[in-house]
């Protein structure tokens, strides 16, 4: 009874998170304070007050749109506070009281921003990604894997650089957004080599087959842009929670 009673409190506290992000979300794009002004309309620029700010339940009961002029609002706002609030449920419930917990919690609060940002603006912060590599390397020092952090963010972001340099000089265009190689390193810093390897992969073949569909099912040709962040995100999430798993499923295929 007590630990559902924890999830649940953890299901608020992500909730609430989840809202916080949700600024980071539309303002770092829009080089914005995230601090000030305090949450608005941004159609008409309305204060909100508390009771239009209670995560998820505010979306509902205004159906949403704004109280104030009507204007409709995002349904990005409810999925980033649901989504937030389900993994840190979802994390507590598997995980506990503990640092892994806590690492998990972090890397989530940093990659679900960059993950929509980067899906509605081709864009990924350095405000993010740079800090959060040393903050991954920080872990990895208090988690006595140091040397893997150090290893895994230079195999991570190496090989996405290395990518980039060959599609510069080959196909004489960037294969990839500098942004992309710069997240690469964060994510190494938390995965460690062989799940930086493997996030890789699964990255790749992930967003090929996204690729694929778009292609199949809109038309586009290889050379649409298409944010590939998301997909590193997604790879590295699989990694973490299902990677052991899966190396040995391969490995006992030899």
């Amino acid at each position: 009874m007590i630990k559902i009673l924890l999830t649940f409190w953890f299901f608020l506290l992500g909730s609430a998170v989840g809202s916080f992000l949700n600024v980071v979300i539309y303002r770092l794009p829009r080089r914005e304070s995230i601090v000030f002004p305090p949450s608005h309309c941004p159609f008409c620029g309305h204060k909100l007050s508390a009771k239009d700010l209670i995560p998820i339940l505010s979306y509902i009961i205004l159906k949403g749109k704004c109280r104030y002029c009507g204007a409709k609002i995002s349904s990005r706002y409810p999925i980033v506070e649901f989504l937030t609030a389900i993994f840190y449920a979802l994390v507590f419930w598997l995980y506990g009281f503990s640092f892994s917990t806590l690492k998990l919690l972090i890397l989530f609060s940093m990659l679900l921003p960059v993950f929509f940002i980067d899906l509605e603006h081709m864009l990924i912060p350095d405000v993010i990604t740079i800090p959060g590599t040393g903050v991954g390397l920080i872990i990895s020092l208090f988690e006595g894997r140091l040397a893997q952090g150090i290893l895994g963010s230079l195999i991570f972001g190496g090989i996405l650089l290395l990518i980039y340099v060959i599609a510069l000089l080959i196909l004489k265009e960037e294969g990839m957004g500098q942004g992309d190689i710069k997240l690469g390193f964060m994510l190494g810093s938390f995965l460690g080599i062989k799940l930086s390897l493997l996030s890789l992969f699964l990255s790749y073949f992930i967003g090929g087959l996204f690729s694929l569909l778009i292609i199949l099912i809109k038309g586009k040709d290889l050379k649409t842009a298409i944010p590939f962040g998301p997909f590193l995100i997604i790879g590295a999430l699989i990694s973490l929670f299902f990677g052991k798993t899966l190396i040995n499923l391969y490995l006992s295929l030899f």
